[in-house]
């Protein structure tokens, strides 16, 4: 068996005046899959991970930013896609919004076979949902932002 690929990628932890987070709902089909992640995906070539952050915004939510927030959480996992596996390295960036309808606007072809949904979530939903989340202590991790402000550094959030 091959190792795994490297694939950079950038996330947004995307939270509206009233401290909800923007989630996206993927659905991976090979292994019959849910869960609920923050916007975000894979750098394409020779793009910076903040230029990355802006655009999969852009793409699975809808929103324009010109600049992400800092640079706050590091999360690193195996995915497989398409039967390719994966050493997925991502990078959180931190954005405040006013809230907004989010929509899937420009979505590649291979963003909408694992594409569901959007939705907005309180800490306390986070905290009761039965859903799997990515990164698994998503609800812990929000509640110390909130309680904390933003880390000095980027801290790893596990799996």
């Amino acid at each position: 068996m091959s190792p795994p690929t490297p694939r950079p990628a950038a996330r947004v932890v995307l939270l509206d005046e009233d401290d909800r987070i923007l989630l996206v709902r993927f659905h991976d089909p090979d292994r019959m899959a849910t869960w609920w992640a923050t916007p975000g995906g894979s750098l394409e070539s020779g793009e910076s991970h903040e230029a990355a952050a802006r655009r999969e915004l852009r793409e699975e939510t809808g929103l324009n930013v010109i600049e992400v927030g800092p640079w706050i959480w590091t999360r690193e996992h195996l995915v497989t896609i398409k039967g390719q596996l994966y050493e997925q390295r991502e990078q959180l960036y931190f954005a405040r919004v006013p809230h907004f309808d989010a929509a899937a606007t420009h979505l590649e072809e291979v963003e909408r076979e694992f594409f569901e949904e959007l939705r907005w979530w309180s800490l306390t939903e986070l905290e009761v949902t039965t859903e799997e989340l990515a990164p698994r202590d998503l609800p812990k991790l929000v509640r110390a932002l909130l309680r904390d402000g933003l880390p000095a550094a980027p801290i790893g959030v596990g799996v």
